[in-house]
């Protein structure tokens, strides 16, 4: 496992564009492969766990080839139309890539088997296969709901009105890629809203879908099954959760003025920024404008002295993939931060919390971790000096890796290789900003 360290920086400067948006890069692909005609993708993430979809998709039966870098073209097959794959579907790392996939299977007459790395085996799938299974899907897993998993897709599949014990745009997206198979209209009710890209793009493909927002804060997701899905170009936008590491580091490194092109700014995705500006960030968003149905812009990131502040739980949707490199920015803020809501990091890749709450002891960051919250005491500077346990996670190895940019002492993660599943060159774009990594 290559191990790596990052250790005080000089101020970072320059101009960088982060790989594609994951989540849109997952669906533009399936959907692609849903519809009728030719699909040309650009700005796709070339990480491993979007490759992973892309290749199952071919064992489903459509045509997915590489035209350049970012550059993808989809021969799509029609929704209804693939076919059983001859081989194990291999999802490696990817959660998104899994679960999206077996909505996808539940709604054909096919059996597929899903499997993974060591750490997606040990991921519960009980969240996707409950609702999946009302739709007339069958599952056989070890655990009854962990990977590997046979899942036998529905002949006749229901459509279904569900309501989500917690929020996931996972499980929400799952429910919908299986009731475009269905006739009637299939629903999903979400308690607060979560990331939209599965609504926008299947909009974008020619599906009918209906949007409405409750008075108590819920939202009611609503798709006509069996439509003709027509092939439409997807531009990809930068990822937010990827541009989140080196604008963090901008934060946190004396004297640095960085700027992030072309950043998908969906409202449902920047919970981030949002945060960190109210903890005193210096972020401006430049050249405003819409790409491929999603807003985007050029992002302005200069060093600031950060407070803590209060994080509440209703912006957890928004922003559940960054809160262990918030976590990095409330160690040099000065004051407490709180964040609240946090009980699905329990389940990502790893135990997120407690990896993070293992790697801010490590460095010399007093908190405190309960089972759905963090405390983070800030004092303004943090000792580091710590090695980091990743356990396969890549938003772990970053996260400690930007630490290391400002920290007293270098910081040293135990395994970087898995960092290229999301974002691949990340210690080269990093470098090109002046960060010390070695």
């Amino acid at each position: 496992m290559p191990a790596q360290s990052a250790k005080s920086s000089p101020a970072l400067a320059g101009a960088v564009t982060v790989p594609g948006d994951k989540s849109i890069s997952h669906r533009a692909l399936i959907l692609g492969a849903l519809a009728v005609g030719r699909t040309e993708v650009t700005g796709l993430l070339e990480g491993d766990d979007v490759l992973r979809t892309a290749e199952c998709m071919r064992r489903l039966g459509a045509k997915v080839v590489r035209l350049g870098p970012g550059r993808w073209q989809v021969d799509g097959v029609g929704v209804g139309g693939l076919v059983e794959p001859a081989d194990v579907l291999d999802m490696g790392n990817s959660g998104t890539g899994a679960r999206l996939l077996m909505g996808v299977v539940a709604g054909h007459p096919i059996t597929a088997v899903f499997t993974g790395d060591a750490s997606l085996n040990r991921r519960p799938m009980a969240r996707v296969t409950e609702p999946l299974a009302r739709m007339g899907a069958a599952f056989v897993g070890r655990a009854g709901n962990k990977l590997p998993l046979a899942v036998v897709g529905a002949r006749n599949p229901l459509p279904i009105e569900y309501r989500l014990p917690v929020a996931s745009a996972q499980v929400k997206s799952a429910i919908l890629l299986a009731g475009l198979c269905a006739p009637g209209e299939t629903t999903v009710i979400e308690p607060e809203p979560t990331r939209d890209h599965s609504e926008r793009l299947l909009g974008h493909f020619g599906a009918e879908i209906r949007i409405v927002d409750a008075a108590d804060g819920s939202r009611r997701v609503t798709l006509r099954g069996q439509p003709e899905l027509t092939a439409a170009p997807v531009v990809v936008p930068g990822d937010p959760s990827s541009a989140a590491f080196p604008l963090v580091a901008a934060l946190i490194v004396p004297g640095s003025d960085v700027i992030i092109e072309n950043v998908g700014l969906n409202p449902l995705r920047i919970g981030l920024f949002d945060t960190l500006i109210e903890m005193g960030a210096s972020i401006e968003y430049l050249n405003r404008r819409v790409a491929g149905g999603e807003p985007v812009a050029d992002l302005r990131v200069r060093h600031s002295a950060l407070k803590g502040v209060t994080v509440p739980a209703e912006r957890a949707p928004s922003m559940i993939d960054e809160y262990p490199v918030l976590a990095v920015a409330a160690g040099f803020a000065t004051g407490t931060t709180r964040m609240n809501g946090l009980a699905e990091l329990r389940v990502k890749e790893s135990d997120r919390l407690a990896a993070v709450a293992a790697g801010l002891a490590a460095n010399g960051i007093a908190h405190e971790a309960g089972p759905d919250f963090l405390i983070v005491a800030g004092k303004g500077k943090v000792p580091g000096g710590g090695t980091v346990a990743t356990h396969m996670d890549h938003r772990i190895a970053m996260s400690f890796l930007v630490m290391g940019l400002a920290a007293e002492r270098p910081v040293t993660v135990d395994d970087i290789h898995m960092i290229d599943t999301s974002f691949p060159g990340f210690g080269t774009l990093m470098a090109s900003l002046g960060a010390t990594l070695e």
